[in-house]
């Protein structure tokens, strides 16, 4: 019988995720990477499922894609965190036109014998107040030569391949699959973090190192992020594994309820918010609705920082013990804050902080 996980409602992914969330606090070292997890991903075929068949892929709809990220991220949030990056790279690698450049990286990358992440966060959301690019790419006859950093890249020291972006001197941005082996790549180990430190997050360097056209995925182009395929989801999977989170404080809480009423109301109330998230969520993986999918990032990350709070305060004080899990929960809900957030999704959430819990109603 085949090990691989074909749909969201396999059994095999409640195993699978089974096994995350058992081994889920033994990443909270500092130093530690989730590379036993990542290989039972890859065992159980979930590299796949983000690609068409005919990239030998199991070609999983957008609907399907968000039940399993919210599976994996209430089972440890660190491993899907890490899946969300590789996802990314290799999905711009399979919409690249670069059909060679696709031939030769995306197949040992889906069956897990390879691993890639991206570093485009400064294309998109991170140090678009500098005057100068981060990451300067100058073209000659070779290629591109990449000089500068990448500030906010994920498993980059255990990486084979780093998905970057980068601005050339006329503004214009290229996309490019850099290997980590290559001389003037600097990819030290990531930076303690609030949580998901294991994630091993952290800034790359590149010191005049050229990327040949062969390696180039998309661009130069005026806006290389968007253009061509890479991130269909819309950026939906971040508040999948926010909503993911949310429901371990919430399935938490309402195990403790059944031995203390007093947890009865607010385990009730967080549920029906979750139920109906997680509904919008799977609608919106069908539907195109921009500003809807950004509310729903806005609530999403309202939701699990509230219900991760309320996980601490039902677990008292031994809540507050480094090791246990509504501690690890809402270390790693503040990541949701800087993720891949917005400006209009920040400052919703900045302004439901500072008025309170009725600023969405």
């Amino acid at each position: 019988m085949s090990s691989l996980i074909d749909s969201p409602d396999s059994p095999r992914l409640e195993a699978l995720c089974k096994k995350l969330a058992q081994a889920a606090s033994s990443l909270e070292d500092g130093c530690d990477w989730p590379s036993e997890q990542l290989d039972w991903c890859a065992q159980a075929g979930v590299f796949r499922w983000f690609h068409r068949p005919a990239d030998g892929g199991l070609g999983w709809n957008e609907a399907d894609l968000c039940r399993g990220y919210v599976a994996l991220s209430r089972a440890c949030l660190t491993t899907a965190f890490v899946i969300t990056q590789r996802v990314g790279a290799c999905r711009r690698i399979a919409g690249a036109a670069n059909e060679k450049l696709k031939q030769r990286l995306l197949p040992p990358l889906l069956k897990g014998e390879t691993f890639a992440t991206v570093g485009i966060s400064h294309l998109t959301t991170s140090r678009q107040h500098w005057k100068k690019p981060v990451l300067l790419a100058t073209e000659e006859a070779e290629g591109f030569r990449l000089v500068g950093s990448s500030p906010w890249v994920t498993g980059a020291p255990y990486a084979d391949w780093l998905v970057i972006g980068a601005v050339t001197e006329d503004n214009r941005q290229v996309l490019v699959a850099v290997p980590t082996d290559q001389e003037g790549v600097d990819a030290p180990p990531g930076i303690r973090l609030a949580g998901l430190t294991a994630s091993q997050t952290g800034p790359v360097h590149f010191d005049h190192v050229l990327v040949p056209h062969a390696d180039v995925i998309a661009g130069p182009s005026a806006d290389v992020m968007g253009r061509g395929k890479g991130a269909s989801t819309g950026g939906l999977q971040t508040s999948a594994l926010a909503i993911g989170l949310a429901d371990a404080a919430i399935d938490y809480l309402e195990t403790e309820a059944q031995r203390r009423p007093n947890l009865a109301i607010p385990a009730s109330r967080l549920r029906e918010q979750w139920e109906l998230e997680y509904e919008r969520l799977l609608r919106l993986a069908i539907e195109d609705e921009p500003s809807a999918k950004s509310r729903l990032r806005q609530r999403a990350n309202s939701l699990v920082l509230r219900a991760t709070q309320v996980a601490l305060g039902a677990a008292k004080g031994a809540g507050y013990v480094w090791g246990h899990p509504t501690n690890r929960w809402c270390r790693e809900a503040l990541f949701f804050l800087v993720w891949s957030c917005p400006q209009v999704v920040a400052d919703a959430n900045l302004c439901e902080l500072a008025h309170g819990p009725d600023f969405f109603t």
